[in-house]
This record gives structure tokens, sequence and C-alpha cells, in this order.
């Protein structure tokens, strides 16, 4: 078994246009980016966990309850491009980066192992996942993206719209696995039209070329989007 090292980055910006300062909003007692943090390090695969951010609040956040953070420059457009500064400082290009989004506290430590252990095994340039979509008024919601593959498991489009417009629908889980080398290369490709339409990076690496293997996966995880769904989150830690 190819045992090539994983590093899961987690990328945190404090602004946030739909919920400021969202890293740092604490539910329980604690803010949200150590939640994401310790379901993380339940992950058998994952070798070491950095948070990347440019803001000075959620460096100290993270700091306190003891993670390990890298400051990034301010001027990154996308969570993606902040992965490729922390991993210009890594010599070996076969090292795999884990993007675990950092608003996904809910993002089971199982389903990032097997994106890694896919990764391992797969001449794929991206491992992501995918889940069934059960909630039908889910299926308009625009952030929640959607995702729709070929036969052999790769995928052909994401969306924010509903696809495909009848059958089963799936959800995309914002985990991506790949090499140290493909970030660099893939942090330098043009912005592509469909990215830009869709307002999904991934687009990006489709429009090139590159070949996305999606996993599909059984996983209740959802990002925290809006206030609306901090709201939900909130009563669904009070029930558990």
């Amino acid at each position: 078994m190819n045992s090539k090292t994983a590093i899961a980055i987690i990328p945190a910006r404090f602004g946030s246009t739909r919920l400021p300062g969202k890293p740092i909003l604490e539910i329980d007692g604690k803010p949200l980016i150590e939640l994401v943090y310790r379901r993380v390090e339940q992950a058998r695969t994952v070798d070491r966990i950095i948070v990347a951010t440019d803001d000075v609040r959620i460096q100290r956040a993270v700091e306190g309850f003891g993670g390990q953070v890298k400051m990034t420059r301010s001027d990154h457009q996308s969570g993606t491009d902040r992965l490729a500064e922390v991993v210009e400082s890594l010599d070996d290009p076969s090292v795999l980066v884990v993007n675990v989004q950092g608003d996904e506290p809910l993002i089971e430590p199982d389903v990032i192992d097997q994106a890694v252990t896919v990764c391992r095994r797969d001449d794929a340039d991206i491992v992501t996942l995918m889940t069934r979509m059960s909630d039908p008024a889910e299926f308009e919601n625009p952030n929640r993206v959607k995702v729709v593959c070929d036969r052999r498991g790769f995928a052909l489009y994401f969306s924010r719209s509903p696809i495909p417009s009848g059958g089963t629908c799936f959800l995309h889980l914002g985990l991506y696995v790949y090499s140290a080398g493909f970030l660099k290369t893939f942090s330098k490709l043009d912005r592509t039209p469909l990215e830009t339409a869709e307002r999904l990076e991934q687009l990006r690496a489709l429009e090139h070329g590159y070949r996305i293997r999606v996993v599909e996966v059984k996983s209740e995880s959802w990002g925290i989007d809006t206030p609306a769904d901090l709201e939900k989150f909130a009563k669904q830690m009070a029930r558990n």
C-alpha cells in the first residue's frame, strides 16, 4: 500500500460575506474552526493538520485550542490559493494535501480516510466526495453544490443548480485530495468561464482537462454558509 504522507490543510478566512467571522463563531463554547479541526484529527490517514489563514483573530483561536496554524497572504481569491502558498515550502511534490473546508464541522473522519485511500491508489488528478441527497428542499438550494459523474466515477460537471433535472441528485462534499505538485500547478491555471459563472473553482480543473475522481460515501455532513445554517447546526449540537 502506498504510504504517501497526507497533510490536511483547512483554509479559514474572517471576511465571509454571508456569515462574517464564521471560523471563530462559537457553538457550545467552541469556535467553529476547532470543531472542524477535531473531526479531522480523528481521521487515521491524516499525518498532520494545518489551519491556513490571514487573520490574527483566527490564528489566536487556533493556537488557543492547541492547533497548528500557518499565516498566509491576504490577497488570495480562494481557499485553494491559500493552500498553494502553504505547500510552496514542501519539497516533496508527492505529498498528499487534503483540502478540508473550514465550515463543515460534521465531516466524518471515515469519509476523509476513504478519499485519501482512493487518492493513494488512483491516477486521478483530484479525488473528492459525493453523497445522495434525500431532502427535496435542498435540491434548489444554491449553497448545496451538486455533481454528476460518468460511468467510471469521474466528474462531468458541478453546479449550484439541480443536476440532473430528474433522477437521483448527488450532493458534492467540499473535500479534495491531491498531490502537492498538482496543487502548485492548479493554482497557476487561468480562471475559466464556467468557474466564474458557477463560483466553483473545481470547474477550473475540468475546463483545463484534468480529471476529478468522485467517491460516493454515506455522509450527513453539510456546510455552514448562512445564519440559518448556523442555527440549525447549534440545535443539532444541543440535541446530541
